[in-house]
């Protein structure tokens, strides 16, 4: 079958790195040293009879993967990873085929995927800490079991990710579509789920004052998630796009700060008095109670640190590579950073769930209007044009871009 397949060695590496600078973005997915490109590729198996193959419905486009073409991605994780690999990982399909140890499944059923290749996929036991903890998207053994190196489908060489027409899971990986929900929202299962991760780890306090840094897919969905989880919270967000701009104040932002009056505009909102440093940018006393970071570079971060409140928390959504950052901020006003990756148990409502169920009940109910954000579909052939509109958003007027099979 064809799919759109990732690969990349050293010498690749080095030459598209360099020719980068006389042709541009497009030696990554064009030409002799591209890190992608259709290739013919097994259908999928069954590994064990735990899983169940399915046909692909939808599958995104995130920014990760846009940066794992570009080869922006930091080598720390290159451990966890292993090529080729089909890319793709916020799927929704339709299950064609079910191992014999599969229950509470069956063939037709329409799901969405949970990418994560952890401790049940790899067939481990016992399971790993954060397994064990409900936070298995945080396995410990990416590297390790019946699986090649892969922290989720689409940077794996042995599981085949979504920009394929039929792909193989896990019956863990599994999330049954409810009725009522469409397959453009079904598809956006996923950063739904990061961004809800997101705020549970990092729950504001309905009188509290927080920021969101990038208006993009996730900064969206992150506003939303605040919304729709805690709606007295007061909202504000950077982003330069004038589109995204007006999307964020759609999905609810309160206020929009142009990202060249950040801190007249921070001490307006929050009250926050501003110091002069000798040198360097100038640091208040006060600010926002909470920021969440969807960009994750040294600008950005060090920008949220100084518009953080004293023992105010950042999560850092973004995933940047190298970061340089002035600490002056974190122990002079008791801050606290966190990571934040992908999704697992939380309580809610008064149950456990997985914030995936949580994330398709609240699309059901609108309270997050995902599929608005879905704003071109592509077939899979048309994966450089595809690239192309990811590269320039504005241009295009556009937010999520899919895969339609």
């Amino acid at each position: 079958m064809k799919a759109l397949q990732f690969n990349v060695n050293v010498p690749k590496f080095a030459a598209a790195k360099t020719l980068r600078t006389f042709f541009g973005n497009q030696v990554f997915y064009k030409g002799p040293v591209r890190t992608i490109q259709l290739a013919d590729v097994p259908k999928p198996k069954l590994h064990t009879p735990d899983w169940v193959k399915i046909k692909n419905l939808y599958c995104g486009f995130c920014g990760s993967d846009l940066n794992l073409i570009m080869l922006h991605d930091s080598p720390s994780a290159s451990p966890f990873t292993s090529f080729p690999c089909v890319i793709g990982h916020e799927i929704v399909g339709e299950i064609i085929e079910t191992g014999a140890n599969v229950t509470g499944f069956q063939k037709g059923d329409i799901v969405a995927i949970n990418p994560g290749l952890t401790c049940e996929a790899r067939g481990i036991d016992p399971l790993c800490g954060p397994c064990r903890a409900g936070r298995s998207s945080n396995c410990e053994n990416f590297a390790e079991g019946s699986l090649p190196p892969g922290m989720f489908l689409g940077i794996n060489s042995g599981v085949n990710g979504g920009f394929a027409p039929y792909l193989s899971a896990h019956k863990s990986q599994l999330y049954k579509v409810p009725e009522g929900l469409s397959l453009e929202s079904a598809v956006m299962t996923e950063p739904v789920a990061v961004a809800l991760q997101t705020i549970f780890d990092n729950m504001p306090e309905p009188d509290e004052k927080v920021l969101v840094i990038g208006g993009g897919v996730i900064g969206n969905l992150v506003i939303q998630s605040i919304r729709a989880l805690v709606p007295e919270c007061s909202v504000s967000v950077i982003e330069p796009s004038s589109f995204a701009a007006g999307l964020a104040r759609k999905a609810g932002a309160a206020e929009v700060i142009p990202s060249k009056d950040v801190f007249a505009q921070t001490s307006r909102i929050t009250g926050a008095k501003f110091y002069k440093p000798l040198l360097g940018m100038e640091i208040p006393m006060g600010g926002f109670n909470r920021v969440y970071d969807t960009v994750g570079i040294s600008a950005t971060l060090n920008l949220s640190m100084r518009l953080m409140a004293a023992m105010g928390t950042l999560s850092v959504v973004g995933i940047g590579g190298d970061a340089k950052l002035d600490l002056t901020p974190l122990w002079l006003k008791l801050q606290t950073i966190k990571g934040v990756y992908a999704y697992g148990h939380v309580e809610f409502n008064g149950k456990t769930q997985h914030v995936f169920e949580i994330a398709m009940d609240l699309m059901k109910n609108k309270k997050i209007q995902a599929s608005d954000l879905v704003t071109h579909k592509f077939a899979l052939e048309d994966y450089e044009q595809m690239i192309e509109v990811n590269l320039n958003k504005q241009k295009h007027r556009a937010v999520k871009t899919v895969i339609k099979f």
